[in-house]
C-alpha cells in the first residue's frame, strides 16, 4: 500500500509520527465510455476555454474567484492556511464513538507509526481499547480540512474522516408524516424488531451484483445471450398493517426453523 497522507497524532505531550493509508478500495468493476458507433473509447481533455487547446496538468494552477478575478492558489498558500493541520492531526477530545450520528462518517484510514512511534502507537492504541473511547481532531488533506475521529481496532488504530455539520443537508422539506401508529400496531412492529435482531457480522454480505454483472460480460464475450425476467415488485393484497405485521411475524418464523 501506498501512504497517502504523512505526519503526526498528538495527545497531551505525546507524538507520534504516522502515515496513513486507504482502509477500503472499490470493489465495482471498471467500465469504459464508448462510443456507441464503433467502440472506440471516450477521451476527456483538459481544454483552454478562450483558445480551445488542450492544456497538459504541468500547466494547470488554482484559482479563486474573487471580484470578478481569478486569485491564483499555489501549494505553499494551502498550507499558509493551516500549516500545523497539513502535518499534525492534533487529539483535542475523546468521546463514546456511539455519540457519533452515522449521517457524519465519511472514509475510513489504517494508522501506521513511523519507526520512532513504535511504543507511543501501542499507548494510544491500548489506552482507546481500555477506555473505550475515540479522539477527534483536525487535519488538512487534499487542500481541505477534515474532522478526524480516531479509535482502536483490532491491533490498529483507524482514523474515519467526518463530515462538519454545514455539509449535512437539512430534512425539514421533506414530507414527512405526522400520524403516530396504534399502540398495538407499535408493539407488533417491535416483536419482528425484536426477532430480526442479532449480532451484526459484517462478513455475511456480500458484493453479488458484481460477479454477476461479470458473469454477463463473460456471457456476452462469447456470444451467447443471458435469461432476464424483469422484476415485478407485487404489494400486500392488504393494507391492514396488523394483517402485514402477523404475516411477517409467522414468515421469519418458519426461515428460523
Amino acid at each position: 500500500m501506498r501512504a497517502i497522507w504523512t505526519g503526526s497524532i498528538g495527545f497531551g505531550l505525546v507524538n507520534i509520527p504516522i502515515k496513513m493509508y486507504s482502509a477500503v478500495e472499490e470493489s465495482s468493476l471498471d467500465l469504459d465510455m464508448l462510443d456507441k458507433k464503433d467502440h472506440a473509447n471516450i477521451r476527456f481533455k483538459r481544454v483552454n476555454e478562450n483558445t480551445g487547446k488542450e492544456v497538459p496538468w504541468g500547466n494547470i494552477v488554482r484559482g479563486y474567484l474573487y471580484n470578478e478575478r481569478y486569485v491564483v492558489l499555489d501549494d505553499t498558500d494551502f498550507e499558509k492556511a493551516s500549516p500545523e493541520k497539513t502535518k499534525h492531526i492534533e487529539i483535542t477530545q475523546f468521546i463514546d464513538e456511539k455519540e457519533i450520528d452515522s449521517t457524519y462518517f465519511e472514509v475510513p484510514y489504517y494508522l501506521e507509526p513511523d519507526k520512532s512511534g513504535g511504543r507511543a502507537y501501542s499507548l494510544l492504541r491500548d489506552a482507546l481499547k481500555k477506555s473505550g473511547k475515540a479522539g477527534i481532531g483536525l487535519f488538512v488533506m487534499h487542500k481541505r480540512e477534515h474532522i478526524a475521529i480516531i479509535k482502536a481496532l483490532d491491533d490498529v488504530l483507524v482514523l474515519n474522516r467526518i463530515r462538519f455539520p454545514q455539509e449535512i443537508r437539512s430534512h425539514k422539506d421533506l414530507k414527512i408524516p405526522k400520524e403516530k401508529p396504534k399502540p398495538n400496531e407499535l408493539k407488533m412492529a417491535t416483536n419482528l424488531i425484536d426477532q430480526l435482531t442479532e449480532p451484526f457480522d459484517p462478513k455475511k454480505y456480500h458484493d453479488d451484483y458484481t460477479g454477476k454483472l461479470m458473469k454477463i460480460i463473460e456471457a456476452k464475450a462469447k456470444g451467447k445471450k443471458t435469461p432476464f425476467k424483469p422484476m415485478k415488485v407485487v404489494h400486500s393484497k392488504t393494507t391492514d398493517l396488523m394483517d402485514q405485521l402477523k404475516a411477517s411475524l409467522s414468515s421469519s418464523k418458519r426461515k428460523a426453523s
